[in-house]
């Protein structure tokens, strides 16, 4: 299993609407950046995912789980760009914020630290098990 962080505004998508969509989830299309489109190829049914409001709220606000592996994007008319289906899981019980992330040594090296523009990025099992802990779910 891998784990990944997906950033979204909430103006555009929320975790709301995430929720609202159920099991069968909602493709995450849009992505249009090559390293971003790298981490989704790697993506495997089953992984789990940080679902990030971006823009002035900045915070994790739940879990999200991969349940449709890369395919093409349809909105994509040259072709060089996919997506992934994901569907959420569960509501962090207490969104962690962008500037807790930033204060906690042990996440500095984290993605979302060091390149916070990556709309689609990976997370690795400790910085995963940090910001769980973090957002009260242990």
């Amino acid at each position: 299993m891998a784990y990944w962080l997906f950033k979204t505004e909430p103006e555009t998508w929320s975790w709301d609407q995430q929720k609202k969509r159920g099991a069968r989830g909602e493709p995450w299309t849009g992505v249009r950046n090559f390293q971003a489109a790298n981490a989704m190829k790697a993506m495997h049914n089953g992984d789990f995912g940080f679902f990030y409001h971006s823009g002035e709220e900045r915070r994790i606000v739940g879990i999200v789980e991969v349940t449709g592996e890369y395919r093409p994007d349809p909105g994509d008319g040259t072709g060089r760009f996919g997506m992934v289906v994901v569907k959420a899981v569960r509501d962090m019980p207490k969104p962690v914020t962008l500037a807790e992330i930033k204060a906690a040594p042990e996440l500095s090296g984290m993605m979302l630290v060091r390149n916070s523009r990556l709309s689609v990025q990976p997370v690795t099992p400790d910085e995963w098990n940090t910001v769980c802990a973090m957002g009260g779910i242990k």
